[in-house]
């Protein structure tokens, strides 16, 4: 080239682009971390709202709560063979304590003493029969031999020992149905199968 505009030298400029990959990368980092921080949020939001065990929704870690059923009760009591009763007729019928102290003895009881009741519950009883008991026997041996003679009211005594006393009142007419008595106690010992834990998240 001549004139005014005329180069020079052994050096000539390079004619390119501008420089786009630069600012390309970096808009792609800047979204990258951009959604990273929004990710982290939600995540960190769901962790404050649930609370609980870990789990996994659509790839992602969140928390879960787990919410567990209440474990059914299981009473520990004393087994029929392991509770001696006492049986004491308060009525004017004969023969009734022995009796009854038999049909106790056939469903697993160990039987005490068999007689008459004494002057404070002789004629004295309308019910069908009065429990006694020490008061350790309050929760324990008395609601067992309960199952028995369901009608039955329920005492404690400052007596020493474990033995139970079946003081029998004018309104007995027997000892309960040995079935509905085997599913009373059933019921009394026993305890419903634990339910799963339930988890919301």
């Amino acid at each position: 080239m001549g004139g005014q505009y005329r180069i020079t030298g052994d050096k000539y400029p390079r004619m390119r682009p501008p420089r786009r990959r630069a600012r390309l990368v970096a808009a792609v980092v800047a979204s990258v971390c951009a959604l990273g921080l929004i990710g982290w949020g939600s995540l960190q939001l769901i962790d404050v709202f649930t609370g609980g065990k870990k789990g996994t929704v659509a790839g992602a870690e969140v928390r879960c709560r787990t919410k567990a059923s209440p474990a059914a009760q299981v009473r520990t009591l004393p087994k029929p063979d392991e509770i001696t009763v006492n049986v004491y007729n308060a009525t004017a019928r004969t023969g009734l304590a022995k009796d009854t102290a038999d049909a106790l003895k056939k469903r697993g009881f160990k039987i005490g003493n068999v007689g008459n009741a004494s002057g404070q519950f002789d004629k004295k009883v309308k019910g069908a029969g009065i429990l006694l008991g020490p008061a350790s026997a309050l929760n324990t041996s008395l609601p067992v031999l309960g199952t028995q003679l369901a009608d039955a009211g329920r005492r404690t005594d400052g007596r020493k020992g474990s033995d139970l006393d079946l003081v029998l009142g004018d309104a007995f007419k027997g000892l309960a149905d040995p079935t509905a008595a085997e599913q009373a106690l059933t019921k009394l010992t026993g305890a419903a199968p634990t339910a799963p834990a339930k988890k919301s998240c």
